[in-house]
């Protein structure tokens, strides 16, 4: 079987989203293509265009770190963008894996039944592997079982729970590709894309671009139909010796009508199951 491309594939990618004018290059005429040509990349990189030729078909997939940090500069990339350019080169073939059962680690587990906050826990695929209640009472789609960018990308009702969505699912899949990493021949990872890829134009989009931002939390605001507007900060911690895994959390900022809200949405939470749900394995 033939190793997918990622380093040739970033690289072309990320040529094409470049401006000649933000490089310094004059432009004349009506270019066929987007972005840099490539002999331009390798002019301003110091490489000839033929190893940069080599470089992007795939013929060439060990380049010296000097190199790949040129290669950087010319495309401008930040410093999340170069360690991921770096690690695309690094990666080895390896062998087909079988996949890996995920297990939320006991103490992790406890903790999400007594926080009194939504919180959940999610695979390096975006895949929740628990959830406590206030999640679920967030959004039915927290859940076990339920994969996040998935969710956000084709199910219409939590799309509905987040106003402007398409403002920063951007930064979600940028987020998802961070998390991956090389780890580019899961079997599921092929399956997830595809299934997106055919059910929405707009991941086909963000997913060529191959943005890659840090996975860090943020503000977010949330329409929730029996709370109101919330207004919620997002935190993603790491989860040690788990194999990515992130522990997300919930909050507001205390004393607010959202922190309100949340309390309200607990206590609707537990009249409506009065037992705490485990949170679950995959």
């Amino acid at each position: 079987m033939t190793r997918p491309n990622v380093l040739g594939e970033y690289l072309r990618a990320r040529r094409e989203l470049v401006d000649p004018a933000d490089v310094g290059l004059s432009v004349t005429g009506v270019r066929r293509t987007p972005g840099l040509r490539r002999e331009e990349v390798a002019t301003l990189a110091g490489i000839s265009a033929d190893y940069y030729l080599r470089l992007e078909q795939g013929r060439d997939r060990n380049p010296s770190s000097q190199v790949l940090e040129a290669l950087a500069r010319v495309l401008g990339l930040d410093a999340t963008a170069t360690r991921y350019l770096l690690g695309l080169s690094a990666a080895r073939p390896g062998r087909a894996r079988r996949p890996r059962r995920e297990v939320v680690p006991t103490g992790i587990r406890q903790l999400l039944d007594v926080l009194g906050l939504p919180a959940f826990v999610e695979s390096r695929m975006f895949d929740v592997l628990a959830a406590n209640r206030l999640a679920t009472a967030l959004s039915p789609r927290i859940r076990p079982g339920e994969n996040r960018l998935r969710s956000m990308i084709l199910d219409a009702d939590e799309q509905d729970l987040h106003p402007g969505w398409e403002q920063y699912i951007g930064g979600m899949v940028a987020a998802f590709r961070t998390s991956l990493g090389t780890d580019v021949d899961d079997p599921r990872l092929a399956q997830l894309v595809g299934e997106l890829s055919l059910g929405s134009e707009l991941f086909r989009r963000l997913w060529a671009r191959h943005d890659v931002k840090p996975l860090a939390g943020g503000l977010t605001r949330m329409r929730h139909p029996e709370v109101g507007v919330l207004e919620l900060r997002r935190e993603k911690l790491p989860i040690g010796d788990s194999g990515g895994q992130l522990l997300v959390i919930y909050h507001a900022e205390p004393g607010s009508e959202t922190a309100a809200s949340l309390a309200l949405l607990g206590s609707l939470a537990a009249v409506e199951e009065p037992e705490p749900r485990a949170s679950s394995d995959r």
